[in-house]
Formats: structure tokens, sequence, C-alpha cells
């Protein structure tokens, strides 16, 4: 047992909380991995505002990168001292999706049999099985996923949620084609990985859809060859313009609201696919004429973290930046400490930044 400190979230709303932190030794199949960086994603905020569940006290952060610093017995994907992108999503390699060869839809993904603690033995919930705005985490071992030292933590630990999620949605989930047109709304980090994403698959047009022109200027450096201020102009009717009048083959929603939804579905050429990224909160609904779903034929599918295999894509993607082939450090807007969430949470929501990441460890000091 270690004693570490960690960012909680007590209450609904409440104000993020650094407190110490029991973590359990490394038991059969866990490894406790030293967090080096850990962004601040939107999930973390949707964990403090009550949108996912109300398990509390969460504890907070999942997109992480650091190294392995115990493992149990059994484990053998991972050993001490290997650095490693966390993942939410570690295949169990036994279930229905599994035995039929569709391990990224994985439906009993695992995460560490024993619980982090309070100091008083409350029981904490890691946010997304990870709980990453800590020292030290306890996870599953094959929630640990090797990559190139090469990548720098804070641009590396992007890889495990929200650049997946984003660039998984357009080369996995839409399976984006060479010289497809493709419109992305929404462009925060997921939305901004998604046009990233189609740009890696070969999309000849890719359209930012957005309401701030700051994302909109910035969207085009990873890769938008042309952009829509919804807020001005009607998205449906624009990207439809910019693609002949028919829409484009793939429309990516990354902001998880029915009208955006709605925008998406009408957006879509015939036989097109539009592909949810974004995530909705359970209040949510929406209705669609029925004949149109069925006229306008293609695919409703919904991106679960970008149907990704994370020993496939999180190695790929750290490549592909090393080559410089994929902009990963362009996703880091600043890099802050593990004092800073609240008023990373406020930039966030102002959208004022694609990612703000917590950097707990020096990586030089590391080695």
């Amino acid at each position: 047992m270690q004693q570490v400190k960690g960012v909680i979230s007590r209450a609904k709303d409440a104000p993020v909380e650094l407190v110490n932190i029991n973590v359990p030794d490394a038991g059969p199949g866990e490894a406790v991995v030293r967090i080096q960086a850990c962004g601040v994603c939107h999930t973390d905020y949707h964990y403090v505002s009550g949108g996912i569940g109300n398990d509390y006290p969460y504890l907070l952060g999942h997109e992480a990168a650091g190294i392995v610093e115990q493992v149990g017995e059994g484990v053998t994907n991972v050993e001490v001292g290997d650095y490693v992108v966390l993942n939410w999503r570690a295949v169990c390699g036994d279930c229905r999706a599994c035995d039929r060869g569709e391990p990224w839809y994985c439906f009993a993904t695992k995460n560490a049999e024993q619980k982090m603690t309070l100091e008083d033995g409350t029981e904490l919930s890691p946010a997304l099985g990870i709980g990453a705005f800590i020292e030290k985490t306890l996870v599953a071992a094959g929630q640990c996923t090797k990559v190139d030292e090469g990548v720098e933590p804070a641009a590396a630990g992007l890889i495990g949620c929200g650049i997946m999620a984003g660039v998984g949605a357009s080369i996995n989930t839409a399976a984006v084609r060479r010289g497809e047109s493709v419109a992305v709304i929404g462009c925060g980090g997921v939305g901004t990985a998604a046009i990233a994403g189609a740009e890696i698959a070969g999309a000849t047009k890719i359209i930012a859809v957005d309401v701030d022109d700051r994302k909109l200027e910035q969207a085009r450096e990873f890769g938008a060859t042309h952009t829509v201020n919804s807020k001005v102009e009607d998205a449906v009717e624009a990207i439809r313009e910019l693609t002949g009048g028919f829409g484009a083959d793939v429309v990516v929603e990354a902001v998880g609201r029915p009208e955006t939804y709605e925008q998406a579905f009408y957006a879509r050429d015939l036989a097109g696919r539009v592909v949810l990224v974004g995530v909705p909160t359970p209040d949510m609904e929406i209705t669609l004429p029925l004949a149109e779903v069925f006229g306008r034929g293609g695919a409703l599918k919904s991106s679960w973290y970008g149907d990704c295999l994370p020993e496939r894509d999180f190695p790929m993607l750290a490549d592909l930046y090393l080559q410089g082939r994929f902009p990963l450090d362009k996703f880091v807007s600043e890099t802050i400490g593990i004092n800073d969430i609240d008023a990373a949470f406020e930039k966030m929501g102002r959208g004022e930044v694609l990612r703000s990441v917590v950097i707990l460890e020096d990586a030089a000091e590391a080695k």
C-alpha cells in the first residue's frame, strides 16, 4: 500500500480537492503506474457536474501517460519500467464481441479489482476505471499500452482518450476512404482529432463546423479544407453547397446534442454515414422521420472510444507523430499543475483550449 496525492470530486458541482489517497499494491492482473502527465478532458467535467453518475467520490483524470512501477501476478503484457499510455477499454478476450472477432466492441472490459481509497477507507470511483489526476494509480494491466518513449508524456497521454476517440471515429467507425468528403460538427479536442483522422485516411474535402471562429481557424491547422460558422449560416445548407448539393459522405457529430445530431443527419449524402462521437447526457432525446431514416440509407453509427484496439492504434498514432505525419503535440494548449484543474475546466468551458495537461512528474527526471 502507498499513500499519494490525488484529485477527487466529492459531490456534484463541488470544487475538486487534492487529498491523500491510498493505492494498494498491484494484485493479480493489475499494475501500478506512476503518472507523468494527464489531460483535462470534458469527461472529467461530466463527472464533476453529475452528468455521468452518482458514485461519488470520484478520482478524476484518465487521459494519461506514465511509467509502470509494479505488476501483479500473471501480468505478461507490461513490465516494470515500461512507458505506457493508459486506456479505458482493456479487452477481456472472452465476451460475445471478442469471440466473434470484434474486440473493439468488447462488452466486458477490465478494470482493477482492488479499490483505491481515501484515508478513512472510503472507496473511490476512478474516472473511466483509471483515475489519473494522481501521482500513482492502480489499473488492470490490460489498461496499459506501451508506446515509443520519444513521445513526451504531455502529448502521449492524450492518445488515451480524446485523440483516439476522434481519430478512431474517422478511420475506424466511419472508415473514411480516399477521396471522400467529411464534415465534422464540433471542433473541440475530439472533433479536431476527427478532422486530423479524416486527413490521415485520405479525405479530400474536410469541412469543420463550429460556432467559434477561433476553433474553426485552428481546425485548418489539423486538416480542415473548409469551415462553417453555424452561428451565422445554416450548417446543413453550407455542407451541401460545399459538396455539390449532395451532402458529405461522412458526417462526424462531436458535440453530443440533439440539434447538432439532426444537422449531421440531414447534412450527409444518400447512403452516407453519420458517426456520433459526442457524448450526450442521459436526458437527451431525438426524433427523426422514419421515412427519412429509410430513404437516406447509409448508416447511423455510434463510436465507442473510436472503436479502437489500444495495442494496435496507440503505437500507430505515436509512430505517425514521430514521423511528422500527425500533429499530436499541437493538441496541448497548455501544461498546468495539479492545483489548477478547476481553472482548466473553466477555460475548457469557454472554448479557450483544446487540452490543458496536468504535469505530475518531469519526464527527464523519471528516466
